[in-house]
């Protein structure tokens, strides 16, 4: 037996895009139906998040595809995976601009 049934997928160009502020573009993957949610984040050279983000009703789980992430506290190169408890915050920016793998398990 073989197959793929019961997966999703999504290529990424594919997926819709929305601006969420000036050069931060969140293009959603998947939503499961308990609301756990995978998304890419493309942040522009020199933007930043307006206000806090904080993590609510659950914790957020970030890996840094390209580029550098700024949490509001230091850089994150490609490569680094992040952990942000629930009730937790951060201002996400970036000066060169980045690409995150963002999954929220708890919605």
């Amino acid at each position: 037996m073989g197959g793929t049934a019961g997966y999703v997928w999504t290529a990424v160009g594919d997926a819709p895009v929305r601006e969420v502020f000036p050069g931060i573009r969140v293009r959603p993957l998947w939503t499961g139906d308990d609301g756990a949610k995978a998304q890419v984040l493309e942040m522009d050279p020199g933007s930043c998040w307006e206000g806090l983000d904080v993590h609510e009703p659950g914790p957020e789980e970030v890996f840094v595809v390209a580029g550098t992430f700024h949490d509001g506290d230091r850089d994150h190169p490609a490569g680094t995976f992040l952990h942000a408890p629930a009730g937790s915050w951060h201002v996400p920016q970036t000066t060169e601009g980045c690409t995150l793998f963002v999954f929220y398990p708890e919605g």
